[in-house]
């Protein structure tokens, strides 16, 4: 096997190319990379074919040409490959379904001893991982190499070629049908995922509608800014969506945008699929690629290199792109071009890749046993002062996310360690305000059933107080607990009766505090629609408050006052001066510390009052203190 490789100049195909070296050649495969417009490849075209007949001839246009070292862009490459024991066939097909693209295109080409598939596609309607699995469907073990055609990132129109045919849309494939022929192949990533973790949530084939509950042109512009998002595809595609499929991470490129805010990628993504935003890591493409791509044992007897690589490649590095390739053509010819998607073949799978160099070893010689002591590795490429600060921006970068994802795994196990802790806790509150019911309610029992058959006893009289305030603070945490739990129901209630049992159940407390209630009403019935368990906690904490710090030998007035569909419920006495009022309402603050409670109160009353649209007015002066809750919509 040989090849030879020809850039085009302003020189005829006839002196470029020595066609007397192929004219006794039976097995000839051409293929041409076209950098320019379609006119110039029907030039091509028509020539190369009379001159070499017998050839089999496929093409594609690019965003960049490989001749060996050089790297060209809006330039024509042609390769033209010379075989001794392989026979090439070749066809193309014109469906618009990819996956049924795929699967005639195999059905034509492939055979018992076929080692390799070579196939270009359009670069614009073409579904890739569709075409692939097209392909599998006939025989999913077949290798397959090449890519998606390009068109120096116009988005446009791309076309590809089979002999005279040039197509638009639709597929050309060759199959290489050989007893003895060596095929190899390879990929460089080098795209590292960074930030966090998105969801897609919306998604039909390659066309993606939701990511993280953004469209993907509103994530694009979240994260990559809106010059991006503007520019769509034709910039943005070296920033690509990364995803783990069959144990190799896959890039998606932005293909298409379209006015729904909604973005075609090179390959399907499915809903559920977890992604990051990529970037490309120069310091790992600026290491030798043969180190990673391939062992020496099959590099060794290589005699060309196909490389199929993403534009994308080109584009993030177009002045270091060279220091990838150049390794390859140290060792044998070298030829393709740049696309907006590429083949790959892996463990009896065929993968659509973007962002990569995929690489093609071929060879008819016979492998042979590799010297150990013996070392052939192309030395290191001397970089230049620009590409060792490239590499250290992007060393920096890795380092960097690197670091980041390891603290907010840290950060992860706390938080679950942290709610674990909380949902300890509110367990134990549960179990413990449910135990405590049981003994208050007996202690409660005993007292009443001692003063009906012996009458008051001061001392019970105490604990009966005591007791009480132990209820409300009760209430209080029981309400907290199971607050998501409470029955959100209400019912109809006598507001002037409701507030009347509950000044008698405390009245013995306050007589305990040296204060006495006065209720006013200006009506005998004042009906509400209200839930019981909320009402119970305003009324109980205000009046539990107000027995705290209302002064010595005072009275705590307790007034319903109805006007029109309105009633308002207001606790006035003489107390100390509120001294914050923004605070007051605030949990655990306390405006005498030395008073018992924890201060949870007012903050309880103020969030249920919130739910209930119940209005709250806060005055205080000198030795004066009230609170007026106002109900709305009184039956």
């Amino acid at each position: 096997m040989k090849t030879y490789n020809y850039t085009l100049n302003n020189k005829s195909l006839a002196s470029l190319i020595d066609f007397s070296l192929f004219e006794k050649e039976k097995n000839i495969l051409i293929q041409i990379f076209c950098g320019e417009k379609k006119e110039v490849l029907e030039k091509i075209l028509k020539e190369i074919t009379n001159k070499l007949p017998q050839a089999v001839c496929i093409g594609s246009s690019t965003d960049g040409e490989i001749n060996n070292a050089q790297i060209t862009i809006l330039k024509t490459v042609i390769s033209i490959s010379t075989f001794e024991k392989t026979t090439l066939k070749t066809t193309y097909i014109k469906e618009k379904n990819s996956f049924k693209n795929g699967a005639l295109l195999a059905s034509e080409l492939c055979g018992e001893n076929t080692k390799l598939l070579l196939t270009f596609t359009d670069g614009d309607t073409t579904n890739g991982e569709e075409f692939l699995n097209g392909i599998a469907s006939i025989d999913g073990n077949i290798l397959v190499s090449g890519g998606m055609a390009g068109d120096n990132a116009h988005f446009t129109q791309t076309f590809i070629s089979s002999q005279n045919n040039i197509l638009t849309q639709g597929s050309v494939g060759v199959s290489f049908n050989s007893d003895v022929l060596k095929v190899y192949n390879a990929y460089n990533f080098n795209w590292s995922p960074i930030g966090i973790e998105h969801e897609i949530e919306e998604v039909e084939g390659n066309r993606v509608y939701k990511i993280s509950g953004l469209t993907p042109l509103d994530f694009y512009e979240k994260y990559l800014g809106s010059h991006v998002a503007r520019t769509l595809p034709a910039t943005g595609i070296e920033f690509p969506l990364i995803v783990q499929k069959n144990n190799i991470p896959l890039a998606r490129a932005v293909i298409a945008k379209h006015e729904d805010g909604s973005l075609s990628f090179a390959g399907n993504l499915y809903k559920g699929d977890i992604v990051k935003l990529g970037f490309g890591n120069v310091e790992l493409m600026m290491n030798n690629p043969l180190k990673s791509l391939f062992n020496k044992s099959k590099i060794k007897n290589t005699e060309s290199f196909f490389i199929y690589a993403c534009m994308a490649r080109r584009r993030y590095m177009p002045n270091l792109i060279d220091i990838e390739i150049n390794p390859f053509s140290q060792i044998a010819t070298t030829s393709g071009f740049f696309t907006y998607g590429e083949f790959y073949h892996h463990h009896n799978h065929n993968e659509l890749l973007n962002q990569t160099l995929t690489v093609l070893s071929l060879s008819e010689k016979e492998i042979e046993i590799e010297d150990n002591d013996s070392d052939n590795e192309v030395e290191d490429t001397t970089l230049s002062d620009h590409a060792i600060s490239l590499q250290a921006l992007t060393h920096l970068i890795q380092q960097s996310s690197e670091d980041y994802n390891k603290q907010s795994k840290e950060l992860e196990i706390k938080n679950t360690y942290a709610q674990n802790l909380i949902t300890s806790q509110k367990q134990f509150l549960k179990y413990a305000i449910h135990e405590t019911n049981t003994p208050l309610s007996v202690i409660m029992g005993n007292i009443d059933m001692f003063e009906i058959k012996y009458g008051k006893n001061p001392y019970l009289s105490n604990i009966e107080v005591a007791m009480k305030n132990i209820f409300s603070i009760y209430d209080d945490l029981s309400y907290l607990v199971k607050r998501d739990q409470v029955k959100q129901t209400s019912h109809k209630i006598n507001l002037v009766e409701y507030i009347k049992s509950r000044i008698d159940f405390f009245t013995q407390t306050a007589l305990k505090f040296k204060v006495e209630f006065n209720f006013i009403s200006n009506y005998e019935d004042i009906f509400i629609d209200f839930n019981e368990i909320k009402l119970q906690r305003i009324v109980d904490n205000n009046l539990t408050n107000a027995i705290k710090y209302t002064l010595a030998n005072e009275r705590i007035y307790v007034i319903l006052k109805k006007t029109n569909e309105n009633c308002d419920f207001l606790i006035e006495s003489r107390s100390a001066q509120i001294l914050d009022p923004q605070k007051i309402f605030e949990e655990y603050y306390r405006e005498e510390v030395s008073k018992d409670g924890f201060g949870l109160g007012l903050n309880l009353v103020k969030r249920i009052c919130s739910e209930e649209n119940v209005g709250i007015k806060l005055e205080s002066g000198e030795n004066w203190a009230s609170f007026t809750y106002t109900f709305k919509g009184i039956l």
